[in-house]
């Protein structure tokens, strides 16, 4: 993080923390405590980081059906805050997401075997938007 945090709220960090050490339950928590109280127009971009970090919990635990309907709609919330929303690079991310579930997305069984590739999840780094 940078000298720049205090310009977003505290629990939106604290999730990004625990996204970014795979803690997507937790993330998921604080993001949803934000989300709630929240009525702004970051609302649906909120409720898509909570939907990011589920689709990768239930992922990392097995439940491809879950993962794979929560990635589509992770996408939905966060497609129209492109390029860059709080400081997040959403086409990198979304790119990085999307690398991360391929194989669920590619598969066509109705409950599939698929590990996760620790490689591949994503990670979420603040920076300011391009000029």
């Amino acid at each position: 993080m940078s000298d720049a945090d205090d310009e977003y709220p505290a629990l939106y960090l604290e999730g990004i923390e625990h996204f970014n050490v795979c803690d997507f339950y937790e993330s998921h928590e604080v993001w949803e405590e934000l989300w709630t109280d929240y009525r702004g127009p970051s609302r649906k971009f909120f409720q898509g980081l909570i939907q990011a970090a589920v689709a990768l919990y239930h992922f990392g635990n097995g439940n491809i059906r879950g993962a794979r309907k929560l990635f589509q709609s992770t996408c939905g919330y966060l497609d129209p805050y492109r390029p860059w929303h709080m400081g997040i690079d959403l086409e990198k991310f979304l790119r990085e997401f999307g690398d991360c579930f391929e194989v669920v997305n590619a598969s066509q069984e109705e409950f599939p075997q698929i590990d996760i590739d620790p490689e591949l999840i994503p990670e979420i780094h603040l920076a300011a938007a391009p000029s």
